[in-house]
């Protein structure tokens, strides 16, 4: 089974792109819904024992704990110590189970697919980009977001120009949806023709 990996930076169009992907008929396995569904479970309890204040009702607050962690040194490597051992887990999970259906290959939806070394698991990288004035308006059009919290999150992110050069296939989404959707219909097309040529060692 072949396991395409897709990444990109904040503000790049990642999950947009992996619903495209999802509507050909991909499985798509979403790390940051994967993150939202622990923080409401088996995450919660650990997340609160390292930042004391930071669960309510049950269920981990983003806004306190992102303030805690902008507040505390070491602390992005001490919740990442926390979180991925258990998305690697519900990744293997997810892994197992299209295996048993028969998936020919699925998306594995990774945010931080060079940061943590998540480009060993994968067959294929495609990487999701767009114009850095694009991206800028667009993260900073979220809710409670700010230069500096922007800032920093690409300071902690592998470069985009880093990752468009170690990617198999790249998604600019700087144009219209309809381009986007072109081009991830032309990248799981040229997937497909490889796949059947035998091109992939680990599928």
């Amino acid at each position: 089974m072949l396991r395409i990996g897709l990444t990109g930076s904040i503000g790049m169009g990642k999950s947009t792109m992996a619903k495209l992907f999802a509507e050909l008929g991909l499985p798509v396995n979403d790390a940051d819904a994967v993150v939202h569904d622990l923080y409401s479970g088996e995450a919660a309890l650990l997340v609160e024992a390292a930042f004391p204040g930071t669960v309510k009702d049950g269920v981990v607050d983003r806004q306190e704990l992102g303030r805690q962690l902008s507040a505390t040194p070491g602390g992005f490597k001490r919740l990442e110590e926390i979180v991925h051992p258990l998305v690697r887990k519900r990744e293997s999970e997810f892994i197992a189970r299209e295996r048993e259906k028969g998936s020919v290959m699925v998306l594995l939806d990774i945010p931080l697919l060079f940061e943590t070394g998540a480009e060993k698991r994968v067959d294929v990288i495609v990487v999701v980009t767009c114009d850095p004035q694009i991206q800028r308006s667009r993260v900073l059009a979220r809710p409670n977001m700010t230069e500096e919290k922007f800032n920093a999150i690409l300071a902690r992110q592998t470069p985009d120009a880093e990752k468009r050069k170690r990617a198999d296939y790249v998604i600019d989404t700087s144009f219209s949806i309809e381009a986007a959707r072109e081009r991830v219909a032309e990248t799981v097309s040229d997937i497909k023709r490889r796949l059947a040529n035998g091109e992939f060692e680990h599928a």
